[in-house]
C-alpha cells in the first residue's frame, strides 16, 4: 500500500483480508435487513454504506480508478478454489477456475465469471492505450484486460487490481450466498 493511504500504509495483505472480510459481512448485514424478501434475483448496488466501508486503498482503486502496487496486494498469490466478488456490491465477477499466474503481480483471469457482471471501456490515460474494465452494476473501476493470456483459453488477461475484489472460499459459497457458483467445483 502507499504510504499516503490515511492510517493504512502498514496493513499486511492478510489484515487487509480481515478487514474486508469485517467490512463486507457488515455490509451483506444491512443490504439483508434493507432487501426485500420478495425479490428473487440477485440486486447489486452502490450504497453509501458501502463506499463507507471501504479502505482509503479500496475507494482510490474502485472509484477513482487507481492501481495498487504489483505483489503487494491481498490475492495475487492466492490459491485457493473459490470465487472474486466485487468489494463495493458483492456481484461475481470471477473464478478461481480461470486465475492463473502471470507474472504480472496482480490477480490474472482469462475470462469473467459472468461475462454481463464485466464492462470493457477504452482507457487512453497516462499515453496508453488501454481496455478498462468496471463492474457493471455498481461501475467498480477493476483493472484491465490484455491480449496477452494463455492462447488456450482464449488469449485474454483480466489484470484485476485485489482491492476491489473480496474472495470467498469455495467451502463459503453456501453461507455467503453464491450456491449456485459451487456447480462450477464439481468437475476436475
Amino acid at each position: 500500500m502507499r504510504s499516503g493511504s490515511a492510517g493504512h500504509s502498514d496493513l499486511q495483505p492478510e489484515e487487509i483480508l480481515k478487514v474486508n472480510d469485517y467490512m463486507y459481512r457488515t455490509h451483506l448485514l444491512i443490504g439483508m435487513f434493507m432487501a426485500s424478501s420478495a425479490s428473487a434475483q440477485p440486486h447489486y448496488e452502490k450504497t453509501a454504506e458501502a463506499l463507507l466501508g471501504l479502505t482509503p486503498e479500496q475507494h482510490r482503486i474502485t472509484q477513482q480508478c487507481g492501481t495498487e502496487p504489483p505483489f503487494a496486494n491481498a490475492y495475487w498469490n492466492e490459491k485457493r478454489e473459490g470465487i472474486y466478488v466485487d468489494i463495493v456490491s458483492g456481484e461475481p465477477l470471477f473464478s478461481s477456475r480461470d486465475k492463473f499466474d502471470s507474472g504480472s503481480g496482480w490477480p490474472s483471469f482469462t475470462r469473467p465469471l459472468e461475462k454481463d457482471h464485466v464492462v470493457k471501456k477504452a482507457d487512453t490515460s497516462h499515453g496508453m492505450r488501454r481496455t478498462e474494465v468496471r463492474s457493471k452494476h455498481v461501475d467498480s473501476h477493476l483493472g484491465h484486460v490484455f491480449d496477452d493470456g494463455p492462447t488456450a483459453a482464449g488469449g485474454l488477461r483480466y489484470c484485476i487490481n485485489s482491492a476491489s475484489l473480496r474472495f470467498i472460499p469455495k467451502e463459503d459459497l453456501v453461507r455467503e450466498g453464491y450456491s449456485e457458483y459451487l456447480k462450477i467445483f464439481e468437475t476436475p
